[in-house]
């Protein structure tokens, strides 16, 4: 071992390296050296990062960090993921797919009926199977789907009931059917008021305005003026046609 890491025999017939940047140290342990973690002889849990050939030989490194389960380019959208609910939050919850970061889902994608708040479909710790929806490598966001793994619940239609129209025989048949109660007539007294109601609004002229009222007063004595008028001149017609008469039968009496 040095400061730069370590080589560590992993049985395949040549050392592989160990970088001291790839080591996981305890927590609250500082690494500046590398026999601060590792002593040799030791046994660890290593993965191989990466193979590189250089002057015809192959150079092995390792890493003491757990690989991802998925990569990025291994998340597409469709897929079908298992994880661990490790947060909730008001607008949904965090689930951990082994990705680079947890997945998110949403409230609105946890069933096909309304959910009131995310704890009551999952809780922190359960293991949920979800679809992916939506991935955004540049943000670093991963969009799940518990509802898009379920089934669509069937919409039940109530069908109308049959009236006694359409199936006569059956309503025939059925002497406990309730019968619809007829339409009361209309009262006599609605009727009267109605009629009443229609001939005040055909008969109610407007009121006469003060001018025409003085019209209707001027016109009215001057008719009663005209007849004074043509009375007299009657009476004095007739007077001396009484004349005339009494006159002429002196007249015949004399000669007689």
């Amino acid at each position: 071992m040095d400061l730069a890491g370590a080589v560590i025999d992993i049985g395949v017939g040549k050392p592989a390296v160990l970088h001291i940047s790839q080591v996981v140290a305890p927590e609250g342990v500082q690494i500046k050296r590398i026999e601060d973690v590792l002593k040799e002889g030791e046994m660890i849990e290593v993965w191989v990062k990466k193979v590189a050939r250089k002057d015809d030989e192959e150079r092995i490194e390792l890493t003491m960090m757990r690989p991802l389960d998925l990569e990025w380019r291994e998340i597409k959208i469709g897929t079908t993921v298992k994880g661990k609910v490790v947060r909730l939050e008001k607008f949904g919850a965090f689930v951990e797919i082994g990705a680079e970061r947890p997945g998110l889902v949403h409230i609105s994608e946890m069933a096909h009926g309304y959910v009131k708040v995310p704890g009551d479909v999952v809780k922190e710790g359960d293991e949920i199977e979800a679809q992916v929806i939506e991935v955004n490598r540049r943000k670093k966001q991963i969009k799940l789907s518990m509802k898009a793994l379920q089934p669509v619940p069937e919409i039940v239609e109530e069908k109308p009931k049959p009236t006694a129209k359409q199936n006569p025989a059956r309503f025939a048949a059925d002497p406990n059917r309730e019968k619809k109660p007829a339409r009361k007539p209309r009262r006599r007294t609605e009727e009267d008021n109605t009629a009443l109601l229609n001939s005040f609004n055909e008969t109610n002229e407007p009121e006469p305005t003060v001018m025409e009222m003085a019209m209707k007063a001027a016109m009215e004595k001057a008719k009663d003026r005209k007849k004074k008028q043509d009375s007299h001149k009657d009476k004095a017609g007739t007077k001396e046609q009484e004349d005339i008469l009494s006159r002429t039968l002196e007249n015949k009496l004399e000669t007689k």
